[in-house]
């Protein structure tokens, strides 16, 4: 099968799990794995933070940042599709006791012009408190558009203006500064806390890490520990992690090519529907006009190609460093097959 459902089916080249079993172990609670606390210092001076935290998953990761900023009762602002709106199976809510005040952004993107309207007056007591203003790079729903770094200045200076906290979702910003080349420290300069993912793109089994000042981390660290966190020998995974920043961050920008020659390909087929302005990164969204989704990923299936639901009506596909060049030339002869047959 050649699998274009998301990044996450990656899985651990020999090398990496080379890397993982010789990991040097110990416990994580008592911050005594050294694989963990290398791989944690490396990205806290990759990003230009103070500290940095291993979680299990990036859902962790932004909802601790989140709790982090937060105190039960306050909003958080973001866009419609944010992911911690969408696919956090309403943590916000559940864990931490805030609302989001959504905007419907243009691809995912949300601009000052639309967040200070919503911002609430502190002296307003019978109303939520809005403390911080989340951002998504790149962004899922929107099929991998980059936020642009000017849109995300201008969110920082609003966020200043009233004093509010600023988070980035950045699950795939590693495949954000890899098409525009702007490092993931000037992103991360521009936020309060960052959630960024290793099992992603990068091809690590597991784990995102989530970077702040030391006082959100340690904050982190306690609450990680109430959520079911607190992890053992942990530099196991954390190895792999490493060696995915290392090794496959270069890479990135394969999918990325992978990504723009399928979808031209796609958008030559009849009764598809995509816009290629928005393939920015790795992933790929288009609509068939002559057939509903489910059967279009069961004819592809048959074929022996795995596709996903990205929205309502909408068609997913997702190049990552398992699919080769090849993979790419077989998945556009089975699509000509399933739609101008």
């Amino acid at each position: 099968m050649i699998d274009l459902r998301s990044d996450t089916v990656t899985k651990p080249s020999q090398a990496m799990r080379k890397a993982m079993v010789n990991a040097e172990v110990g416990d994580d609670v008592y911050k005594e794995d050294p694989t963990v606390n290398r791989l944690q210092k490396y990205c806290a001076e990759l990003f230009g933070k103070e500290g940095a935290l291993f979680v299990p998953s990036g859902v962790m990761g932004n909802q601790l940042c989140l709790n982090a900023h937060t105190q039960p009762g306050d909003e958080v602002i973001c866009d419609k599709n944010a992911h911690i709106f969408q696919y956090e199976s309403g943590s916000p809510a559940m864990l931490s006791g805030l609302s989001l005040n959504l905007i419907d952004g243009e691809n995912g993107i949300i601009t000052p012009e639309q967040v200070e309207p919503l911002i609430r007056p502190t002296s307003a007591y019978y109303m939520p408190q809005t403390k911080v203003i989340e951002v998504e790079n790149s962004h899922n729903v929107a099929g991998g558009v980059i936020h642009p770094i000017d849109n995300i200045k201008a969110l920082k200076l609003l966020a200043d203006k009233y004093n509010l906290k600023m988070h980035l979702d950045g699950a795939r910003l590693w495949n954000a500064s890899a098409a525009t080349g702007i490092s993931v420290s000037e992103y991360s300069s521009y936020f309060d806390s960052i959630s960024v993912c290793l099992s992603k793109g990068l091809g690590a089994p597991v784990g995102s890490v989530i970077l702040g000042d030391e006082e959100l981390i340690e904050e982190a660290f306690r609450k990680r520990k109430s959520w079911g966190g607190g992890m053992r020998q942990i530099g196991i995974l954390a190895a792999a992690g490493q060696y995915a920043i290392e090794n496959n961050f270069e890479k990135l920008s394969e999918d990325h090519e992978k990504a723009k020659i399928l979808a031209e390909h796609v958008a030559k087929l009849q009764n598809v529907e995509i816009d290629l302005d928005l393939v920015q990164t790795n992933i790929i969204m288009f609509k068939s006009k002559s057939m509903m989704v489910e059967d279009v990923l069961q004819k592809c299936k048959a074929k022996g190609l795995l596709l996903s639901i990205g929205s309502v009506g909408i068609i997913r596909a997702v190049t990552h460093l398992d699919i080769s060049f090849e993979d790419i030339d077989s998945t556009k002869q089975i699509l000509s097959e399933v739609f101008d047959a």
